[in-house]
């Protein structure tokens, strides 16, 4: 047995790396996907929001880094464009308030949850709003709009077949796997 671990020392000592490796990895990944848990949390509990859905947001939005900046304007961890930040600010009757401001983790999740709050209401004559209120998220209400035709109204399945933009299809389809993923183990303690 000595004889096999010293033909095969170098062997042995890059399976160790890298497992070791692995594990590190796995801790960063670990705390950065629950960096922002509490800001989530306190979100999805003002507008009454599943605070899974808001954390499979972040999730595809940001991965979880509050400092990233979107191609379009979009800013933080839900990647919040100008308009919305200045309507979710005069709803809220904050005074001084800049776009900037949204880079503050707390800011930007209370103003994209409330977003995400208002496209889910928007949709509730649906079968499923989800799918419906997650394609406004990424694309705009205007193109969710075009896509609600015919049977696609409301019916959400029909709805999914017809979105043209393959980027938004994608979108609905991972943060929706995403949510379901998390809905078992977000909040801490949650069952199922």
């Amino acid at each position: 047995m000595v004889e096999w671990i010293q033909r095969r020392k170098r062997l042995l000592f890059v399976l160790i790396l890298l497992g070791s490796l692995v594990g590190l990895f796995e801790r960063w990944r670990f705390r950065r996907e629950h960096s922002q848990d509490g800001v989530i949390l306190t979100a999805g509990s003002r507008y009454e929001v599943d605070p899974a859905l808001v954390k499979a947001v972040v999730w595809r939005e940001s991965w979880f880094d509050p400092a990233v900046r979107g191609t379009s304007g979009e800013i933080g961890l839900m990647q919040i464009r100008e308009p919305t930040a200045r309507d979710w600010a005069a709803a809220e009757r904050l005074l001084l308030f800049t776009h900037a401001q949204l880079f503050d983790p707390g800011k930007n999740t209370l103003c994209g949850t409330w977003y995400l709050h208002r496209l889910l209401r928007r949709y509730q004559g649906t079968d499923n709003p989800l799918p419906y209120a997650l394609a406004a998220y990424n694309a705009g209400p205007g193109h969710v709009a075009r896509w609600r035709s015919g049977a696609g109204s409301t019916n959400s399945d029909v709805f999914l077949r017809q979105l043209d933009f393959p980027g938004t299809r994608r979108y609905v389809e991972t943060v929706t796997r995403q949510y379901s993923r998390y809905r078992r183990t977000f909040p801490p303690g949650r069952s199922g």
